[in-house]
């Protein structure tokens, strides 16, 4: 590995984290181009670089996480389900999981088409939230339960909480920016936790990668936050799913050749 391969999955991780893609999914599926291996610092790379994407939503939506304590409440509420599960799991989505292709295609295959699917039969109702602060307690949980789907990599944790919410009746863009604040406390515990256990074998050079990674999918999460709430305003997830499906279908015949 070495700052051009940082660069480019930094970019990856940027454009694909809030979009229903799976940043992880896209993370190993180019460095299985890039011909990186599958080494322990680099699964810990693509979960320490969701950092920066993460910093985006921060710095964007900090008057709602640091102003509004109704909305809050709810994030932290939301986050539970996930904090618990993501603990049990940790060791075998990272030892088992993590890297692995296969699961990947099939994860972004299955979800693209799972996408196709709800978005052709899913009516909003007049009555959906309209505002994150009046979603219910339960609701939250509920989708933190959705969120927590996205261990495996290739289902998309932006996805997974997207479908959860539109199923729970709230808005599209509500469900959208709770699923944006719901990532920062989400990917600041995964970090954290692999940081504990793993920062000790990072070498001064890996340090370099990190922080170079971290800078640029902070950039480009920016712009894709700024794309997918306008995007959400005139179109349906139906193009992201037919995505996914093409991702998964090309890369395995590019696997078998």
């Amino acid at each position: 590995m070495d700052l051009f391969h940082s660069v480019i999955l930094g970019i990856v991780q940027g454009i694909t984290e809030f979009l229903p893609i799976s940043s992880t999914g896209h993370l190993i599926l180019a460095e299985k181009i890039l011909n990186l291996g599958q080494g322990e610092f680099l699964k810990s790379f693509d979960i320490i670089i969701q950092l920066g994407s993460i910093l985006a939503v921060v710095v964007l939506y900090w008057r709602q996480l640091f102003t509004r304590w109704e909305i809050m409440k709810r994030i932290l509420v939301a986050f539970i389900p996930t904090g618990i599960l993501g603990l049990a799991f940790y060791k075998i989505v990272k030892a088992y999981l993590l890297g692995s292709e296969a699961v990947v295609l099939w994860s972004l295959l299955l979800g693209g088409a799972l996408l196709i699917i709800f978005e052709l039969w899913h009516k909003e109702k007049p009555e959906a939230h309209e505002d994150v602060a009046s979603i219910s307690y339960g609701k939250a949980a509920t989708i933190g339960l959705f969120q927590s789907v996205a261990m495996i990599p290739g289902v998309s944790r932006s996805a997974a909480t997207i479908l959860g919410g539109l199923l729970l009746g709230l808005k599209r863009r509500t469900i959208v920016e709770f699923s944006f604040l719901l990532a920062v406390p989400t990917m600041l515990a995964a970090t954290g936790l692999d940081l504990i256990k793993s920062v000790g074998q990072f070498s001064l050079q890996q340090w370099d990668f990190l922080a170079v990674g971290f800078a640029v999918s902070f950039i480009v999460a920016l712009v894709a936050i700024k794309f997918l709430l306008n995007f959400i305003k005139k179109y349906t997830f139906i193009p992201f799913g037919l995505y996914r499906i093409a991702v998964a279908v090309l890369f395995y015949l590019y696997i078998i050749n």
